[in-house]
C-alpha cells in the first residue's frame, strides 16, 4: 500500500535540484487526487469547500507564482484510470507547467506569496505526484 504524499521533502527537493541543474526548462508532470472535503484542519478559519474547491483556491494565487518566476501551464485537464499502471488507481487531473528552469522552480515554492496559498493544495489533496521532466534528459531523442 501507498502512502498519499502531498508535500516534497527537504531530500526530495535537493535531489531533484541536483538532477535538473542543468538541463534548461523544467516541465513538472502533476497528478491530482483531490479529496472529497478539504482538510482546513490546520486552518480553521479557513472556509469549508470540496478538495476540487481548495485547490481552485490555490490556484488562482500559484497561477501568479508561476508566471512570476517566467513558468507557463502547458496543459491542464481531466485524468482517470491510467491504462498501464496499478489496478484501481486513478487521477482527477493532470497539469503540465513548465520553468525556466530548476532555480526559477525553486524560487516560486520558497517565496512568501507561495507559501502564503500552499495550505489550500495540501487542504485539497488525498494524494499526488510531482515528477520533473526536461527534454534535454530524453532518451526518446537520442
Amino acid at each position: 500500500m501507498t502512502t498519499a504524499t502531498i508535500e516534497p521533502t527537504a531530500e526530495q527537493l535537493q535531489a531533484f535540484a541536483t538532477a535538473f541543474a542543468d538541463t534548461g526548462p523544467v516541465t513538472m508532470l502533476n497528478l491530482l487526487r483531490y479529496r472529497a472535503q478539504a482538510d482546513y484542519s490546520g486552518h480553521p478559519a479557513a472556509t469549508p469547500c470540496s478538495g476540487r474547491q481548495a485547490y481552485a483556491r490555490y490556484a488562482a494565487e500559484a497561477l501568479a507564482c508561476v508566471e512570476g518566476v517566467g513558468g507557463r501551464v502547458v496543459y491542464a485537464g481531466a485524468a482517470g484510470a491510467g491504462v498501464i499502471g496499478p489496478v484501481g488507481e486513478a487521477w482527477d487531473d493532470v497539469l503540465l507547467v513548465e520553468y525556466p528552469g530548476v532555480d526559477a522552480f525553486l524560487d516560486m515554492v520558497r517565496s512568501p506569496r507561495y507559501q502564503a496559498c500552499v495550505h489550500h493544495r495540501s487542504a485539497a489533496l488525498a494524494d499526488s505526484r510531482l515528477v520533473p521532466t526536461s527534454a534535454g534528459r530524453s532518451a526518446y531523442r537520442e
